[in-house]
């Protein structure tokens, strides 16, 4: 009999899946947002024995050259949802992964590492999952010739995704990079919700 959570997990994978645009809020505040797309692309069952999903961060006008990939593996904690990151060991190999299955299909778990302290942890709130890091401002990423924690906030409806990344100085606690304008806001362009294993968990 599937849990009330699991039906949350559920839920909350079937909402992630899919192509996510901010084109309206880049053409309406150019000059504060680039034109990006989110990619969250589901993986086969057997990678993870679970649910996964392969993500990609680019730019509109340059498909093929994300500035960010990863790999993430959902597990329900009964209270929570909690999204495992990993980060792909050569990940130029792997461009495009989000939009084409033959290169996605080319990724093990012998091409991945884990981000320690760098996992999500997502409550549903109504209509809408809330997610952020992981306790402890132990996610750390060098950037800018700093070493800066990292502030994530996610939140998530069938058809939106909203989100804001911010650096801070371990130091500081300063904000060395990410946006200052507030939250990106992403609309659902199409749905690889039927992607998902679900028939397996």
């Amino acid at each position: 009999m599937t849990s009330v959570k699991n039906t949350d997990l559920v839920t909350l994978c079937q909402w992630m899946a899919g192509d996510f645009s901010n084109r309206q809020q880049s053409s309406t505040q150019p000059q504060q947002f680039a034109h990006i797309h989110i990619f969250f692309r589901p993986l086969p069952f057997d990678f993870f024995n679970g649910i996964g999903f392969y993500s990609e961060q680019v730019y509109d006008h340059d498909l093929w050259t994300p500035y960010r990939q990863g790999i993430h593996r959902v597990v329900d904690r009964g209270d929570d949802i909690y999204i495992e990151n990993y980060s792909l060991i050569d990940p130029i190999r792997y461009a495009g992964a989000a939009r084409e299955i033959s290169i996605l299909k080319t990724i093990t778990t012998n091409n991945i590492a884990r981000r320690q302290h760098c996992s999500m942890v997502f409550r549903r709130e109504g209509d809408m999952f809330r997610g952020g890091v992981e306790p402890g401002n132990r996610c750390l990423i060098e950037k800018k010739g700093c070493m800066t924690y990292l502030i994530s906030e996610v939140e998530i409806t069938e058809t939106t995704w909203l989100s804001l990344d911010r650096g801070m100085d371990v130091n500081t606690h300063e904000q060395i990079w990410g946006s200052t304008s507030g939250q990106l806001r992403f609309e659902k362009c199409q749905s690889f919700a039927m992607e998902l294993p679900l028939d397996r968990i």
